[in-house]
């Protein structure tokens, strides 16, 4: 049944321009529904466009977009387009928030539609949330007993009340080489490794430009691995695993999006009884925060079996080197099918 679609992308986040590259796959496969294409602009301005979406990335919004805000009132359900003085309401069925990182995949957007009374693609609030922090998903999988590497959590006011007692901490707990993370935030954007203590203040200094704590974890040498997970509840499926070859010291942006050298192998070539282990920890994970519709859980798989969650993603990419849609085509489940069962989900959750 053909449904009007609202699908948001762009974003007030660092990861903006991952959102536009995701936009593209997502559009092509919404075959048979009317698509309403909402860009929001790095300042935070929502602008729609209703003319031909054959490059959706390269319109000049600002130009022929027009001003548009989701009304979170019930009784004026849906997107209110607003030309000149007047408002015109354009009903909506579904939002597909395709947004990455803060102000997008934290439950902002999700509750803006909770709000509206109009369901949404991907996990509710308090699931979007726990997953985007990665301090607070760390205590999930702790609570899940699901392996991971040693870590610690500052706030901004502890490290810039006594850096020396954090790098000391630091020193005890985790030694070197370690990462140093914004606990919130995504694409490793703000991300560093950190070989020594002479490294650690100015790591510790920019990772808090992009959030208010941040998690510093002891380095892990081991595969990098991917599972994907679609669903809600008891009817959760897990897809096959993916591997990560990165072309650099570790899958940082560039080499997440601008190294070519960067590859990515589905399905990985792991024993049996680790993809089963696998597949078990994502769905625990993403049904221990009550996850619905798709996420992407990240894992490392050490020389000796043994595996270590990462994080979890709950609105992973859809660029053409992203593995969600890759892992559940490997399934089984191509990618206009994964769409719409994500539709049918959301439709499924708010009924």
């Amino acid at each position: 049944m053909t449904k009007n679609v609202l699908v948001i992308f762009g974003g007030v986040s660092p990861e903006h321009d991952i959102s536009r590259k995701s936009v593209t796959s997502v559009v092509h496969a919404l075959n048979g529904h009317t698509i309403i294409p909402v860009y929001i602009t790095r300042e935070g301005k929502w602008l729609m466009y209703d003319g031909k979406l054959d490059n959706i990335a390269g319109i000049n919004w600002e130009k022929f977009g027009t001003p548009a805000i989701l009304s979170p009132d019930r009784f004026n359900r849906g997107l209110l387009r607003i030309v000149s003085e007047k408002v015109k309401v354009v009903p909506v069925d579904v939002v597909f928030p395709v947004l990455h990182g803060p102000n997008g995949e934290d439950g902002t957007i999700q509750g803006l539609c909770e709000l509206a009374g109009i369901p949404y693609v991907g996990c509710n609030v308090a699931a979007s949330a726990i997953a985007m922090d990665k301090a607070l998903m760390k205590l999930a999988a702790k609570g899940l007993k699901i392996p991971q590497a040693d870590y610690l959590v500052f706030g901004a006011d502890e490290v810039r009340a006594d850096i020396k007692e954090v790098m000391k901490k630091i020193r005890y707990k985790i030694g070197y080489p370690c990462f140093v993370k914004p606990t919130v935030g995504g694409s490793s954007i703000g991300i560093f490794k950190v070989a020594d203590k002479k490294a650690l203040p100015d790591a510790l200094d920019a990772a808090l430009e992009f959030s208010s704590r941040v998690v510093v974890e002891k380095a892990v040498e081991g595969r990098e691995v991917e599972v994907g997970v679609l669903g809600a509840g008891i009817d959760t499926s897990a897809s096959v695993v993916g591997e990560v070859l990165s072309a650099n010291e570790f899958y940082d942006y560039e080499a997440k999006y601008e190294n070519a050298e960067s590859k990515t192998i589905v399905p990985a070539d792991l024993p049996e009884e680790t993809v089963a282990q696998l597949q078990k920890y994502a769905i625990d994970i993403f049904r221990a925060i009550g996850g619905s519709g798709m996420s992407r859980v990240d894992f490392f798989v050490t020389a000796d079996g043994k595996i270590l969650f990462n994080e979890i993603n709950t609105v992973p990419g859809f660029t053409s080197i992203s593995m969600y849609a890759d892992m559940w085509k490997a399934s089984g489940l191509p990618w206009d099918k994964l769409i719409s069962r994500l539709i049918e989900i959301a439709l499924e959750n708010h009924a």
